[in-house]
């Protein structure tokens, strides 16, 4: 196919016949015999992603680039896609390329409470025909859209990623491409492993579990910072044989257009999966409020899955089932170093871990734990490397990060730095300018207090705060680490003694889901690493595992008796 490009321009009678055939237009086939297929099918073997390395010269960095320039001359008209229907409602929001706001990409229409409503009806109508599908054919549509990310599409959602979510190429690339198509290589090896499951049968009766789709549908709430999470999250139960209603974050519409586009392309029946764009607290007003919600999946802030968590739960009886809840949300990220870690492999961690993608990352590094005697060390190697950080356009490829998301997290992180500066330590950094983009320069903080509120809140931006510890006090620091945030997201250790890592791992093991040894505490891989944290950081579900898919089933256990028996009466009865 030609290089999937859309453009306000077309007219309304080109527009229409380019549309995909909404629910409406399908004639359902659910109850219609069908040809099946004879011995287990079983889905190719999973692989990770290769990253491209995008290096000067190479192919994949001429078509991105190629890709790059022709999607900044567009200007998207992005639609609500209800049961395959594409709708403009005309309440209009923009979507901008966060390192030059004044640079509009495209224009995207607002949902209504009606029109939740309506993605509810269309996503219980194709949910008539998708949940009895076999699942082979369902994980076939998604195994497909892996391959046309790999080839066709990889540089369309790479570059909208880029440019929306003003990503570098390669943080674009591990995230948009790679960890999306592992996603959607690896859950059906999972569902496969999941549906294998079976109880043990005798030779006088036949044990089955039937692995179904939840009854209701489905309510998917995506971040900006992951394209691979907004693809993951309506996908992951929509493989399961569930139908969803999916909001995205409105400053990350433009790839999670391209994405219902390449799913479309991929064969998704309509209505499987409902693109809902919207005002959130509208949006979520009517899906958690419906008889049908199934249940959420959500990834966010902490404070708005609370508020999602409490909706459901004040009025139980309202539902037809009890909702099921996955969620990953904040997170206050940790490295640890003993005495005897290496000083220039933590000095890398602090500023691969705390600054690439501009810190919006959950998983990102905010807090750091350093020796005394380490420190000098590591604050010179760390504040060269800084130094050397290049921020700017990502279309630039010199640039190591660019802006945050918008300007509302411009001002979050700003207020942060200025605190710093008043009540601790800038050591690097600290510059910030808004006025054609909302850059945050990379920021190191260090402060003597364990309990300063810059190691204890989420942030989510390009700040590292540093508390330097007396080398004795090795084990009273473990236990600063776990009680100082209300977070158990990710975490690492750096340590060169194997009895200060087996420390760590035991006084921290419910400080992170995902605890790293002598490496940065982000860049989790779906099959290697399974992510997720608990505590206020969410359900610990752990996307990219089959421990996800389990929450996207409710199963059935079936009896079949080869000959019942034909008398009431038991043996022990005869008694003399």
């Amino acid at each position: 196919m030609a290089t999937p490009v859309a453009s306000s321009t077309r007219s309304a009678s080109t527009r229409a016949a380019a549309e995909p055939r909404h629910s409406a237009d399908i004639v359902s086939t659910s109850s219609a015999p069908v040809a099946g297929f004879s011995g287990a099918r079983r889905v190719p073997p999973p692989v990770n992603e290769p990253v491209k390395s995008y290096a000067p010269g190479s192919p994949e960095k001429l078509a991105l680039k190629e890709r790059l320039a022709s999607m900044a001359n567009e200007r998207v008209d992005i639609p609500l896609i209800i049961g395959g229907r594409e709708i403009r409602t005309g309440d209009l929001a923009q979507s901008v390329m966060p390192h030059d706001h004044a640079h509009v990409l495209a224009d995207w229409h607002k949902g209504t409470a009606a029109h939740v409503t309506q993605a509810i009806e269309a996503s219980k109508r194709a949910s008539a025909d998708w949940a009895n599908w076999a699942w082979e054919d369902r994980a076939a549509v998604f195994l497909r859209a892996a391959e046309l990310l790999t080839t066709t599409w990889r540089h369309t959602i790479n570059a909208a990623t880029m440019l929306n979510q003003s990503k570098t190429a390669y943080q674009a690339e591990i995230d948009s491409a790679c960890e999306l198509i592992d996603f959607w290589r690896f859950n059906p090896h999972y569902a496969q492993e999941l549906y294998d499951e079976q109880p043990i049968s005798t030779n006088t009766m036949w044990n089955q579990l039937d692995y179904r789709p939840l009854e209701g549908f489905v309510y998917a709430v995506t971040p900006f910072n992951f394209t691979s999470i907004a693809g993951n999250l309506p996908t992951a139960p929509a493989l399961m044989g569930n139908t969803v209603v999916w909001k995205p974050a409105g400053s990350a519409m433009l790839s999670a257009y391209y994405l219902m586009k390449l799913l479309e392309e991929a064969g998704l029946p309509p209505g499987v999966i409902n693109l809902v764009p919207g005002d959130a607290a509208q949006i979520s007003n009517v899906a958690l409020a419906h008889r049908e919600l199934a249940g959420v999946h959500f990834t966010g802030s902490t404070g708005v899955f609370n508020s999602m968590w409490q909706t459901i739960g004040a009025d139980m009886s309202r539902y037809a089932s009890y909702p099921r809840i996955v969620g990953e949300t904040g997170g206050k990220d940790f490295i640890v170093a003993h005495p005897s870690a290496d000083p220039q492999a933590l000095a890398v961690a602090i500023v691969r871990g705390g600054f690439e993608y501009q810190g919006q990352k959950c998983s990102a590094a905010s807090r750091v734990y350093v020796p005394r005697s380490l420190w000098p060390t590591v604050k010179e190697r760390a504040v060269a490397m800084m130094a050397e950080l290049k921020i700017g356009d990502p279309v630039d490829f010199r640039n190591f990060m660019a802006a945050v998301i918008d300007r509302k997290a411009f001002t979050k992180i700003s207020e942060y730095i200025d605190d710093a500066k008043a009540n601790a330590t800038i050591v690097a950094g600290g510059k910030v300018d808004g006025k054609d983009g909302y850059f945050v320069h990379p920021t190191l903080v260090e402060t003597n207090d364990a309990g300063y509120r810059l190691l204890c809140e989420e942030i989510f931006g390009p700040v590292v705060t540093v508390h330097v510890y007396d080398d004795a006090k090795w084990a009273e620091t473990l236990r600063i680490v776990d009680r100082t945030s209300p977070y158990a997201l990710t975490g690492a250790v750096f340590a060169n003694d194997r009895r200060a890592v087996r420390e760590a791992q035991m006084a921290l093991r419910n400080a992170a889901g995902n605890f790293y040894v002598n490496d940065k505490p982000t860049g989790a891989v779906v099959g290697q690493q399974p992510f997720g944290g608990a505590r206020g950081s969410g359900t610990n579900d752990k996307a990219g595992s089959k421990l996800n898919l389990v929450r996207w089933v409710s199963a059935r256990s079936v009896k079949e008796t080869f000959s019942p028996p034909m008398d009431y009466r038991y043996p022990f009865m005869a008694e003399q």
